[in-house]
């Protein structure tokens, strides 16, 4: 089984090789046969690489500890769940794994465009294939998931402990989703380049690409923080560790271009820029690949050092170059149609969140790669740590908060006095007294205060956004205000579908705020004592004792009350792993809306005593609202419409059927 894994993949590189060359001839030629072997190539290359993948895991379920990577990353004790996780568990297999998710992508690519963009294809074909064949080049000359051992172990190491927990079932592959996934609009923007053909077809087919990895990367980055704010027993979500800073940095370059491409869209500008930001995105989810996997920095989720560093290096650079070249050669295609006529614009307010979004990008960018930068070049490890960032970039986020809800009450070219008097009147008018009532309550930190006045702010400008429309539609149609809001919200998915999560925003930004209300307390308590935090009463029991084969724990007993009346049985534990030998923190959290009672058992001492860490988060689960929100609402904005649906259906048929789809014969043209 496993010479054929590896024999896949070895077919996976000529197939892959094969789409390359196919598709690259058939566009230069003009041969739709040419063409469509190169798609048949790639199709090919996704089946091979699928069960290379389907081997890999049959070893890892069958326990073949001959193999390198099972007998470093699974044991026969680990539950099942975490050893199909053990596939992104290691080097080798979570590269194996990135390049089968572009695989799957590829072959999404082709089948919804068989009769559409048939003169981009060939370069969207090309480019997913040149990215997908770096990946089998890696796999099988510098972390190959199929290498054998000389012996065969009784047992292997395991999962690292720290990645053994339901969330790293789902957290990494979003993540890959999403860094995986801005491999396509990419693809659309060379192909773009290539043919010379930008008009707004390419634009709205990397919009749409980009939408789907944008919310895989960010659902990705949000049950991150739930996996370390469970997991890691620090009391947080978010430490700003590098692997953390990877995923967030192409998360924000993607950003910035879902907003930016509206300009070009509604105004023909930032033509350049668009193209700027769809490579931009490209080249830090291959950045970020190289990062996580190269060992240049440290974290909790960083792979160990390798040999994979310079074959990145080779290829970004490769990447970066020849898109610039290209880019450049065609500045004269991407003349922008009009110009900016008014500062006071939502053209203007699109541009300064561009600036903002980048400006954190490279904040963020920086303090990772300073302390690499600084061990290079003077042998000194400098560590960057939470207050850089957040001196840098919370004021940046609070401009950007502002902007959430003041972009939509300008208007597109200008906006007179009279309609920004008109249209910031009743926003201003509840945040303004809302910060009056925040300092009355008490809040004296400026950043909390300033926080939630904007989330007072934005909540107040998009709720005017969703009235607005729903009466102006309750008008013309003659419904009533519900069904006229449904309508609206239905027909137009895109713009109400933003505001949902622009409205998400706003529940993150709450949750974040109320790290600065945040109550820590350490305690020792021995068998049957009690002690008192704010408002809640903890009274230890026991400590008892539980053990299986993976490893044995030490559980703690807690009751925790409030101003007398019985809450829950809090249970924090400490984990220890047999095979690895480390001990891992299990927390135990008592939940509600206002806030989480976080308890960590920190140790047990010989004197029968235990020492705990108490966190009290104030609207942390607001982090979780939003983060649910979030998704939900950009899988609306993504939905197409019932219009957009039958728009499609029209193009589609407009289009002859090319024969040959399945074995490569035909000439239709190109252009069809």
């Amino acid at each position: 089984m496993i010479d054929i894994g590896y024999f896949a993949l070895c077919l996976t590189l000529v197939a892959a090789g094969c789409a390359i060359a196919f598709s690259l001839a058939g566009a230069r030629l003009q041969q739709q046969s040419l063409i469509r072997s190169g798609e048949n190539a790639a199709l090919a290359y996704v089946a091979l690489l699928t069960l290379a993948v389907a081997v890999l895991w049959h070893a890892l379920f069958t326990h073949n500890f001959q193999v390198e990577f099972v007998a470093e990353n699974s044991n026969r004790a680990m539950p099942t769940l975490y050893t199909v996780a053990s596939l992104w568990g290691g080097q080798s297999g979570s590269l194996l794994f990135w390049g089968w998710l572009l695989s799957l992508y590829t072959a999404a690519v082709i089948l919804f465009n068989r009769r559409r963009h048939r003169a981009l294809m060939p370069y969207v074909v090309m480019t997913l294939c040149a990215t997908g064949f770096f990946f089998i080049v890696l796999n099988l000359f510098a972390a190959d998931p199929f290498k054998k051992m000389p012996f065969i172990p009784a047992d292997g190491r395991g999962l690292n402990p720290l990645l053994q927990h339901p969330l790293m079932a789902i957290h990494p592959p979003l993540l890959y989703l999403g860094m995986v996934g801005m491999s396509v609009p990419f693809a659309f923007g060379i192909a773009a380049l290539i043919t010379r053909q930008l008009d707004s077809a390419w634009l709205l087919a990397a919009r749409r690409w980009m939408l789907i990895p944008w919310t895989f990367l960010g659902g990705g980055l949000l049950l991150g923080g739930k996996w370390a704010y469970v997991e890691l027993g620090w009391g947080g979500y978010w430490g700003w560790d590098p692997v953390e800073n990877s995923s967030l940095i192409p998360w924000l370059a993607g950003t910035a271009f879902l907003h930016s491409i509206m300009i070009q869209e509604r105004r023909g500008m930032l033509k350049v820029w668009n193209m700027v930001l769809v490579i931009l995105t490209y080249c830090l989810c291959i950045f970020g690949t190289f990062l996580t996997r190269s060992g240049i920095v440290s974290s909790v989720h960083a792979f160990a050092k390798s040999n994979v560093g310079p074959f990145f290096v080779v290829f970004l650079g490769l990447a970066i170059l020849g898109s610039a070249v290209l880019l450049l050669s065609r500045l004269g295609d991407l003349r922008a149609e009009s110009r900016l006529e008014s500062f006071i614009s939502r053209e203007t307010a699109f541009l300064l969140n561009n600036w903002i979004l980048l400006g954190i990008l490279f904040a963020v960018m920086w303090g990772t790669l300073f302390p690499v930068l600084s061990e290079a070049f003077t042998d000194e490890k400098i560590t960057v740590g939470p207050p850089f960032f957040n001196q840098v970039n919370v004021p940046l986020a609070l401009v950007l908060l502002f902007l959430t809800g003041a972009g939509p009450l300008f208007a597109w070219r200008r906006t007179s006095a009279q309609s920004l008097k008109r249209n910031f009147a009743m926003p201003i008018g509840v945040a303004l007294p809302a910060a009056l009532i925040l300092l009355v309550a008490g809040v004296r930190d400026f950043y909390a205060l300033v926080s939630l006045t904007l989330c007072v702010f934005v909540t107040t400008c998009l709720a005017l956004e969703f009235h607005r429309g729903t009466v102006a539609r309750q008008h013309s149609a003659g419904e009533s205000y519900l069904q006229a809001l449904y309508r609206l919200v239905s027909k137009s998915r895109r713009r109400y579908g933003g505001y949902l999560v622009h409205l998400a925003m706003v529940l993150l930004f709450l949750g974040f705020t109320g790290q600065a209300f945040t109550v820590e307390k350490e305690f020792v308590l021995h068998r049957g004592e009690s002690i008192h935090i704010s408002d809640y009463t903890v009274t230890f029991g026991d400590v008892i004792q539980s053990e299986d084969a993976n490893m044995t724990v030490a559980t703690a007993g807690i009751e925790l009350s409030r101003k007398g009346e019985f809450l829950c049985t809090l249970l924090p534990a400490r984990n220890f792993y047999k095979t690895q030998e480390q001990q891992t923190t299990e927390v135990s959290i008592y939940s509600s809306l206002r806030e989480d009672f976080y308890l960590i058992m920190v140790g047990t001492s010989e004197d029968g005593s235990t020492k705990f860490q108490v966190y009290i988060n104030p609207l942390v689960n607001c982090v979780w609202a939003g983060g649910i929100l979030f998704v939900l609402a950009a899988l609306w904005a993504m939905w197409p419409t019932a219009r957009e649906r039958k728009m499609a259906a029209l193009e589609r048929a407009s289009v002859p059927q090319l024969p040959g789809f399945l074995f490569g014969s035909g000439s239709a043209p190109t252009h069809a």
